[in-house]
């Protein structure tokens, strides 16, 4: 179905629809996919600037007209959220409510008005390095993570939905869910977003006219972004592409997954902010001067700005790739051959002491922990460090599921790796996330699949501190707190915390 032009001779600058309220300033956009226009217009009661989703069609077709309304109402349900990576929905009207029968408009969505440039603006200059990539980023992604706790589709996956907010932070303006959206295109919408910053380039169907399309490969696979352009992290480049791949074969589920790699990257980018700036050329063509005139379309000047530009940006992302390279990445493009699990290690603070030689008997401290994951979503991967850092007041926490294990994963855990094979006695885990299902198991690497670690103990959480005697076992290197069900507290929320975990070697 595609958008109708022309439906309504009011659908044109300076047109008043909405029973007269609403008069159109500028059109923003059309998403073909559910026949719909964008527009800026002016509320005249409230004299305001609004942002409106008009969807077109004939009332006389049954199925638009179905889908139009669900859409509506879709939207509708969507006004008790507020974020300020969503537009909050005002108001919706429907033929009989707000539109007459022969406007050819099925609905109209009401947001206010988001205040900047559309993305479409931001990228027509090519694409963004990574860092700002991911700083516009992260809110709309917080935004979509949040509704999708309460519920909620958002619809966030039409690039000229999307606008650029004066203070940088990507905001999805025009609400107004397909009405057979579901989370997923959410997510494959981030995952589309942060490929278009990156590359220029849309790659899911029904775009804007005019945007060059993402490249596939022979098995019609998307492109990696770093293959396009070599500079950019593996990371970034890979949760693109994951974000929009099918999850029978290795996507994205959440976005709260792209969240924590947006995370990491503003981390790293955040070290390279004290790079010095490049020194202005003193040559006098090169001086940069403050007037009050419109600036001249200087083309070679452009270039030179584009130039400079690039060079810093290269020099900043070659920090970032070689820090990347020091975590184990999130996502690999390819499968690993025995499809083993994801590990994202911490290192546990040591203020650049090297750890004393453990007692014989007694607690003793992991060299490292990190997140273990099969599905290659680890939940909160920066964070299992805390775990075991000696300050209860600190916690690693998994993510919130809707549906309990193993509905989206068959659970979750922490692997701790130990300088030497240790033998031990128990483990002691201090958690408020009573009712917290827990195996410990030992395995004979850090990335072993769990099929091949062995369960040396099991218990249900307390609310405080819960010793789990372990049966006797080889000496390790490596061993596995491994969830099998998390606390939940009803309304779809389940989740745990792990505050301290104390390692015990045995006699």
């Amino acid at each position: 179905m595609s958008v109708s032009s022309g439906v309504h001779a009011a659908l044109v600058p300076g047109g008043v629809i909405g029973n007269g309220r609403y008069r159109l300033l500028a059109k923003s956009g059309a998403d073909a996919r559910s026949n719909a226009e964008l527009w800026r217009a002016r509320d005249g009661q409230l004299n305001r600037d609004v942002a409106l989703t008009v969807l077109l069609g004939d009332l006389a077709d049954n199925e638009a007209a179905a889908r139009a309304r669900r859409t509506v109402e879709r939207a509708m349900h969507a006004a008790s959220f507020t974020h300020p990576g969503v537009s909050r929905v005002i108001d919706v009207l429907t033929p009989g409510t707000g539109i007459r029968g022969d406007e050819g408009i099925l609905g109209i969505v009401i947001a206010e008005w988001t205040q900047g440039t559309d993305l479409m603006d931001l990228i027509a200059e090519g694409p963004l390095p990574a860092g700002a990539a991911t700083r516009l980023l992260e809110p709309l992604g917080a935004a979509i993570e949040g509704a999708h706790h309460a519920g909620l589709v958002l619809g966030a996956d039409h690039p000229q939905r999307i606008r650029v907010t004066s203070d940088g932070r990507l905001r999805l303006a025009f609400p107004g869910p397909r009405p057979d959206a579901i989370a997923r295109d959410d997510v494959k919408g981030l995952g589309a977003i942060l490929y278009l910053l990156l590359t220029g380039r849309w790659a899911l169907p029904g775009g804007p006219q005019g945007v060059p399309v993402a490249p596939t490969g022979p098995d019609g696979s998307v492109v990696a972004p770093n293959a396009l352009h070599p500079y950019l992290p593996h990371d970034l480049s890979s949760v693109a592409v994951r974000s929009l791949e099918d999850t029978s074969v290795g996507g994205i589920r959440t976005s709260a997954a792209i969240l924590q790699v947006l995370d990491q990257i503003a981390a790293e980018e955040a070290q390279t902010s004290l790079i010095p700036a490049v020194a202005a050329s003193r040559d006098d063509d090169d001086q940069v001067v403050w007037t009050t005139q419109r600036p001249r379309q200087d083309k070679q000047q452009k270039k030179k700005l584009w130039i400079s530009v690039g060079v810093l940006a290269l020099a900043t992302l070659t920090v970032i790739v070689w820090l990347s390279v020091q975590i184990v990445g999130f996502f690999s493009d390819e499968p690993s051959k025995g499809g083993g699990p994801t590990v994202v290690i911490n290192q546990p603070g040591s203020n650049g002491q090297t750890a004393p030689p453990p007692a014989p008997a007694g607690p003793v401290q992991p060299g490292q922990i990190g997140v273990y994951d099969v599905t290659n979503q680890p939940d909160n991967a920066n964070q299992a460090s805390r775990a075991v850092d000696n300050n209860a007041g600190t916690f690693w926490r998994t993510d919130n599921y809707f549906q309990p294990f193993p509905t989206l994963k068959p659970g979750i855990g922490l692997m701790a790796s130990f300088a030497e094979p240790v033998k031990l006695a128990s483990v002691t885990i201090t958690s408020p996330s009573k009712g917290t299902k827990v195996e410990i198991r030992v395995a004979s690497a850090l990335d072993s699949p769990l099929e091949e670690t062995k369960v040396i103990g099991v218990a249900d959480l307390s609310d405080g501190q819960t010793q789990i005697q372990l049966n006797d076992h080889e000496p390790t290197g490596h061993v596995l707190i491994w969830i099998t069900q998390l606390t939940s507290s009803g309304g779809g929320k389940n989740q745990s915390e792990i505050r301290e975990i104390v390692y015990t070697r045995a006699q």
